[in-house]
């Protein structure tokens, strides 16, 4: 199967079980890009994508990454990865899909390396002074942004921010950033990372359960 192929199926599939949820696809994280960064109640997925084309060769690295920023890492695949789950750590998920079907293999378990400052880089400027003045702390537009991320774990506490963080990504405007674009560049209006929910859908995923092992 093709990334495409996957890829609304799996948008299908996450529609489904988390019912708000809001996709960010193509994010630059480290030194990697991640296919699709899933934001729900609490806490940011993260979903590595391998077509039946794909090899595991930056897999590694990847996987570094994504545990860094994300509360739970998924690889997603097509069929033909028969092996997967010897290339990525047991607290991974693992999604197969196939033509009809999204396979959860494997749910993922919460990643043990996980930093809130990295997620809280996932923030604008705009968002994060949003949650300055939500939890009472003055706006620190010239402060840096470590300093900033301290003040509110030790003022609000790392689950309250964390909940804050991903309101934030709920709530995001992507236009704002299309605009400012447009303003700078003069050119046709573009979205760089946007909501799954603005795609056509494939299908409505029909089953969730385990694949047979080959």
């Amino acid at each position: 199967m093709l990334d495409k192929d996957i890829r609304e199926p799996l948008f299908d599939y996450l529609d489904e079980r988390y019912g708000k949820v809001r996709t960010i696809e193509e994010k630059v994280i480290k030194n990697s890009r991640a296919d699709v960064i899933a934001v729900v109640d609490g806490e940011l997925l993260g979903f590595e994508i391998k077509s039946d084309n794909d090899t595991y060769t930056r897999l590694k690295t990847q996987i570094k990454d994504y545990e860094l920023f994300c509360d739970r890492c998924y690889i997603v695949v097509g069929e033909r990865h028969t092996q997967v789950e010897k290339h990525v750590p047991e607290h991974w998920g693992i999604i197969v899909v196939n033509q009809e079907n999204v396979i959860v293999d494997r749910d993922a378990e919460l990643s043990p390396k996980v930093k809130l400052h990295n997620q809280l880089d996932l923030l604008w400027r705009s968002e994060l002074s949003s949650i300055q003045q939500k939890e009472g702390l003055p706006k620190l537009a010239s402060t840096k942004r470590k300093l900033i991320y301290d003040r509110l774990i030790n003022t609000a506490g790392e689950d309250r921010i964390k909940r804050d963080i991903t309101e934030q990504l709920f709530e995001r405007d992507y236009t704002v950033f299309d605009n400012s674009i447009i303003k700078k560049k003069r050119k046709k209006k573009r979205i760089i990372s946007g909501s799954a929910s603005d795609k056509a859908r494939a299908h409505v995923t029909n089953y969730v359960g385990r694949r047979k092992k080959k």
